[in-house]
Formats: C-alpha cells, structure tokens, sequence
C-alpha cells in the first residue's frame, strides 16, 4: 500500500486550500497541512480538516440504486446505465431532444463540467443545461462582463488585499465561509489598511471591521448609489481615468445625483454619517478595493446592485491598478471554473457565448461535429428547475442537491417528483437522491485526478490520493458509457488528462484561455492564472487581459490576451503608506513577466496573476459605467409579511450539508438550523432563546429554534440553508430572477416569525419592528 502524502486541494469552497492526504496503514486518510501554498499557508477550518471522512464507505454510495416498487435497490452497473440510456433515448424519442435536461454543479471539475455540456449538445441534443452555480455568481459574473468585457471572480492575487489601502466588503461573512482568507484582511489592518464590511448583521466578519454598515436586506444598492453621490459632491472623483478608461460617465453620473445621503439613509438605514465616514475611508488612500459576496448578488437587481459596486470603483480610479479593482468573491469549490467550459444554458468551452457563429464554428470542429447541429441558448437553472414535469420530462443530475438548495424549494420538490424520469450522480444519498429513479455512486475529490480554477482565476491540479471504493466509478466514466449507449461511441474519453487536454484546444483564444496550460504545468508551477495561452508571452503582445472583444466569443487576432504581470514587487503604492506585509517565502514579490516566463520556459505563457492595468477586455480597451438606479426588491414587507429574511452559511456545514452533515465534529459544531431574532424582535414575539419558532412566507413555512441576538437588525430574521425537512430555509425564499443573470432573489424576502409553544403548528405572530 502506498502511503505516500499526495499534495492536493480540498474538496469545499473556491479558496482551494492547499493540504496534503495520505493513506494510512491501518486503514482511512489523513489531511495535513501544506503550508508551502500561498493562498491558505497551511491553515485549514474545520470542514477542510475532516474532509476525508466523506471518503468512508460508511457515509456515501457504493452501489448503483435503481427504483423498484417504489423504493431504490442495489442493482449493477449495467442495468443502471441501461435503465438511464433507456429512459433518456425513450423520452427524446416520444417529445424531442429538448425534454431531456441536464443539471450539473460548481463543485465539478473542469474535465467533468466540460464534458457534462459537451454530453448534453453533442449526444442529448438538449438545449435545457445549467448548473447551481447559478444560483451563486451568475449577477456579480454579468456585471463584471458588461462593465470590463470579461468575468474573472479576482482580477489579482488575494495576496494583492494587504498591500491595499482600504477594502469594502460587501455581504460576505468570510470568517465564516472561507476562514482561512480573513488572515489576508488582519494583514491589510495591520499595515494600515481599512476595512468597511457592508451586511445587515454583526456577523464574525463584521466584528473586524473598522466600519460596518448594516443596511436593510435588499438595499445595497441604493447603498453604492449613496457613496457614489457623495464622491460626485464631495470632488472625490478621479477626472482622468474616466477621461482616459472609461465610458458612460455622463450617464452613470446623471442617475447617481438622485440618491442624496438623507434619501439612501432612509432606504438602507445606514445614517448620513456612516456613509460620509465609509467615502473617506475608501477614497483616501491611493488605492482600494470592493468585494462582493452573495449578500448584493444574491437578488432580483443583483447585476445592476454589481454595476453600482464596480462604477464606484471607476469613478474614483480605482479599477485597472496596482492595488485596486473590483471582485467577486467566487463560493463553490470550482464556481469558477464551472462557469468557464460549458455546463452553462448560454455557453461554451473558453467562456465563449452560445450564440456566437464564430464560437460555435471553432468548438463544433474541436468536437468534430456541424456547427447548425449544436442547440442554442436554453433555460435558467431556476427556470429549468421549475419546467421540471412540463415541457422537460426527464433530468440526469450531477452534483447538486436542489431539494434542499434551490428557492422555492418545496415546488423544486414537486416539479423532481413530478419527472418521466430522474437520474443523479452523487457522492452521498442526498435529498434529491432519494427522489432518483437510477442513483449512480460516483467518485469524490480525493479518488480522482482533476483540475479547479480558485476565486483567484488559478487553475489547480488536484491529485488522486486514494482509490475509489469497490463499485464506484467516476462522472467522467459514467458520461463515456451514457454516450456508447446512446449511439456515440468516440469523444467522451474517462481519462481526466484527455479531456482537458480537449478543453485546451475548445478554450484556445477564447476569454477563459486554457489552451497554454498543462498537468505537467499545473504540477510544476502549483497553479495557473487563466488567461493563458498556448503561445509565449512578449513585450509586443500588447495589453494584460485585453480578452478579445466583449460578445464576439473572446477571439482576437492574436489569440486573446498576453498575461503581462503588470507591476514588480516596488511597482505600485502601498496605499497607505504604511510597510508591506510579509508573504510566504515562494510568493514574496510579484514577479516580472520576463522571470514569469524564464521560469515556465521559453515557449510558455506564464498565465496572468492580475488582468485589466493596462486596457480592459472590451473592444476600445475602455471600461463601461452603467446607469443604474435604486428600485424596491421583488418583494418588500408589509402588515401581513412585516419582516425580512435573509440567509447565509455557518463556519462548521457548507452549502446543502450533503457532506458535512454526514461528519459528526462538523454536525457537533452545527447541528441543526435556527432563526436568528434581535431581542426586541424577540421580546414582542415573547420568544426566548431556543424557543421554537416559524417563519412564514408566501411560499412555505419552516420552524426551527430562536437564536437572540443584538448583532442583526431588528427588522430582519437571518436562517441558514444547510438543511432539509422542517427547518428548510429555501422552503421560504423568492425565485424572483434578475432579468440578466436570471439569479434568485435568496437574499430577501418577506416574513412573518410566529413563537410557537409545546405542539403548536400556529403561533403568535410579531408586527413590524423599526430598524433603528
């Protein structure tokens, strides 16, 4: 038996953190520290640390389960597959390619989300694919492409937020979803820097700010019209660089004067002098950042709540420099990624649009099939979810577990329940699992060789440790034997290598270029930034991250962007004036390009660490302002739903709870949900703490016990999402889409919370409560 420690990455959120896994003699894995990669430095939270305890095939599938009288039974390999390629083949066959659908997961691997979208064109025919990871980054990804031409979660290093001066963080409780980066915003205060977190409760996060700001849910926008307004009045903006990079100032400008401080105040709550007091801090030094999370995506405005976000970074410079820009704050494990090479409804490999002709022509023949054969655009996740049963009579799964994730939940459960046919790939018996009329065991992070792009746009390797158990096998050879079965013998390769060695030459010159990247690279290099083509990297290549044209499919006439670094380790202010903070020994100075590439090689690109400090990604290299104004949310409280839920993740589960729910120190730490009430809130409930309690909306109910405290506000509820039956947060939540990303409104709903004593379904419900 080898025992051998195999440096790796976790399974859970888009830090990627590095760790190392290695077999035991006795039986089992141990996770250890890496501390040789830069983004975490060895440290892990919980999740990462118990990892391999989902590897136990005490806790996941090991045998394919096939529905027999009404209950799911072992069965072999063979007769599931069959049952699948039957079924699938039986419903295209009676209403057509497009009542097949297809729902994959940004936790899948690059190779495994490629080849999922290829499956669906190529062997389904089906335009109905997406992914949850939809219902994550999809409104800060649109805005980022509409206002820079191309959509990169960070356009540099996390290692870059120290060295800046100031850095609004606008809803994300990173100390709980991701800790191990809270240590680069400690650096950043410890060298001076600011922090302003933006969210309406005193979360961990939120503890170490020198602002925090707590607007009403739903409000963040009209919030970053309020601090835009007052750079406009105040003279803070930066003439030049919307002189000379940017577009569509005047207009940006003319709907931004509307907002004045006493109006925004009385929409978010934030007082006059918070947002006075939040412009100072983050125009006084010379360079800042903003980050978003889901708090402001997370909503039917999302994308233009993004657009305000970034305008305020153009309209002060502070975009496309050295220490300076807006990001997205990436969550799944390969968000990232999973958004980048085709498990999309409107996209192909590289980041390339659907609707293309140039990209259909140029991945059509990467595939080897016409171009007119490939579908076009098809549905949203939500809206695919919820013509489940309709016009979409039959789903394959990879992934995800919508029963307990999606909004709306209880319908996404009918519409499941409601399917010709149901088939899901999965670790875990998950909820919508239970559901599945064929449930294929798959293999997990640890037991498979695969690459993930982090919230940096690094694409990692990770690396097999451990061999699957006996009777599961991997996405990759499922999708292999779905295509024989369905009359496609030749394209759907097992081996992960080969398949990305495909995606290389689909994501040649298109946004997300792939095509300069390899394992062998991946391995030797601990990472590449994305874009990185398969060509070497010059002086006279022109502009970092230039991306081709914004809309066109990416292509430029040489290929895409060249990855120039930008800036050396001196090159760019401080921000603040104050000492650089100390790096890890392998990253303590950025890099020139020349050293980039001596190191790579002579013929290598050395992929692009930080993108836009010399042009944007659009076609005159300007980046675009967008007008956009405050509008009320898609549902806003009133005397029968007098309150607002928000909801979010705790540090010990993530996401669904599929896995960690499955991991008793994790399921110690948080075993179960609860509604978290402001005391006053409470008090007029006559609830105490632990009490149960039921949150009402117009699409469901859910009880759980109450949580009091005086850190969210009082007109506000907060539950978590990690959990199904009872206490199911998504059975409350708002499908409501914004009408770019087509994103759900999870971030704010109306409610009303009833206390709820010993055996009561009824209660006693609260009115509303000031939010002062």
């Amino acid at each position: 038996m080898d025992t051998a420690a195999t440096p790796t990455h976790c399974p859970y959120c888009a830090l990627q953190c590095g760790m190392n896994v290695t077999p035991l003699p006795q039986g089992g894995v141990a996770v250890t520290e890496r501390p040789d990669f830069p983004v975490n430095r060895g440290a892990l939270c919980g999740k990462g640390r118990t990892a391999a305890e989902v590897l136990s095939p005490a806790v996941r599938l090991t045998s394919p389960l096939v529905r027999s009288g009404g209950r799911l039974v072992p069965a072999s390999w063979e007769e599931a597959l069959d049952r699948i390629a039957g079924a699938l083949g039986s419903v295209r066959e009676r209403y057509g390619a497009d009542a097949l659908g297809v729902f994959g997961g940004g936790g899948l691997t690059n190779e495994k989300a490629y080849a999922l979208g290829k499956f669906a064109r190529v062997v389904l025919g089906t335009s109905q694919i997406d992914y949850n990871g939809r219902f994550c980054m999809s409104s800060a990804a649109a805005a980022g492409t509409r206002a820079f031409g191309l959509d990169r979660g960070l356009p540099f290093p996390l290692e870059d937020v120290p060295r800046t001066g100031c850095v609004i963080l606008v809803g994300s409780n990173l100390a709980e979803t991701m800790p191990p980066s809270l240590r680069f915003f400690s650096e950043l205060r410890e060298n001076g820097g600011t922090l302003i977190v933006v969210d309406p409760r005193r979360t961990r996060t939120a503890e170490q700010a020198d602002l925090h700001l707590a607007p009403r849910p739903g409000t963040d926008l009209a919030l970053a019209l309020g601090l835009l307004h007052l750079v406009v009045a105040e003279g803070r903006t930066d003439e030049e660089f919307i002189r000379e990079r940017t577009t569509g100032w005047a207009e940006a400008r003319a709907a931004v004067m509307g907002h004045w401080p006493e109006y925004v105040e009385r929409i978010t709550g934030v007082s006059v002098p918070q947002l006075r007091e939040a412009v100072r801090l983050f125009c006084a030094p010379e360079s800042a950042m903003v980050l978003t999370a889901r708090g402001p995506e997370q909503q039917s405005k999302g994308t233009d709540t993004v657009s305000a976000w970034i305008n305020l970074c153009l309209a002060t410079g502070r975009a496309g420099r050295p220490l300076s820009g807006y990001g997205c704050l990436t969550g799944q494990g390969n968000g990232q990624g999973g958004r980048e090479h085709g498990q999309k409804a409107d996209q192909l490999p590289g980041y390339r649009k659907l609707d293309d002709p140039a990209a259909r022509r140029h991945v059509a023949e990467v595939w080897g099939v016409d171009p007119d054969t490939l579908p076009g655009p098809g549905r949203s996740a939500y809206e695919l979810l919820d013509a489940l049963g309709g016009d979409v009579r039959a789903l394959l799964l990879m992934g995800s577990n919508p029963v307990v994730s999606a909004p709306r939940a209880a319908h996404v459960e009918e519409r499941l329940a409601s399917l010709d046919f149901l088939a899901v790939c999965d670790v875990v018996r998950s909820e919508t699992a239970e559901l599945a009329d064929v449930v294929l065991p798959v293999t997990q992070w640890a037991e498979e060789t695969g690459t993930t792009t982090s919230l940096e746009g690094r694409v990692l390797l990770r690396r097999r440790a451990v061999a699957a158990p006996p009777g599961v096998r991997s996405d990759l050879e499922v999708l292999r034997a779905l295509a024989a079965r369905l009359g496609v013998e030749k394209g759907f390769p097992a081996d992960p290598e080969e398949v990305f060695e495909e995606l290389r030459r689909a994501s040649a010159g298109g946004p997300a270029d792939y095509s300069g990247i390899t394992y062998r690279r991946l391995a030797e290099e601990d990472g590449l930034f994305w874009p990185c083509p398969a060509r070497p990297a010059t002086d006279d290549d022109g502009p970092a991250g230039s991306g081709g044209r914004a809309g066109d499919g990416g292509s430029t006439a040489n290929g895409g962007p060249t990855g120039n670094d930008g800036f050396t380790a001196n090159g760019g202010p401080a921000g603040n004036g104050g000492p650089a903070p100390a790096a890890s020994p392998a990253h303590a100075e950025h890099p020139t390009q020349a050293e980039h590439a001596t190191r790579a090689g002579p013929l290598a690109h050395p992929g692009t660490p930080r993108l836009f400090l010399d042009r944007f990604a659009t076609g005159d290299g300007r980046a675009r302002f967008v007008a956009v104004a405050h509008r009320a949310g898609a549902e806003e409280p009133d005397a029968e739903y007098p309150l607002l839920l928000t909801t979010g993740r705790v540090v010990a589960q993530y996401q669904s709870g599929a896995q960690t729910r499955r991991v008793p120190e994790l399921n110690a730490a948080a075993p179960g949900p609860f509604v978290e009430l402001h005391p006053r809130l409470a008090a007029r409930l006559g609830a105490a703490e632990g009490d149960p309690v039921a949150v009402v909306s117009r699409r469901g109910r859910a009880v759980a016990p109450a949580r009091i405290t005086a850190g969210i506000r009082p007109d506000t509820v907060f539950m978590p999402f990690h959990w199904p039956g009872e206490g199911r947060a998504n059975t409350l939540t708002n499908p409501a889409l914004d009408p770019v990303s087509r994103m759900p409104e999870f971030k704010a709903c109306a409610v009303r919370v009833e206390a709820l004593g010993p055996g009561e379904r009824g209660g006693r419900a609260a009115g509303p409560v000031s939010g002062g």
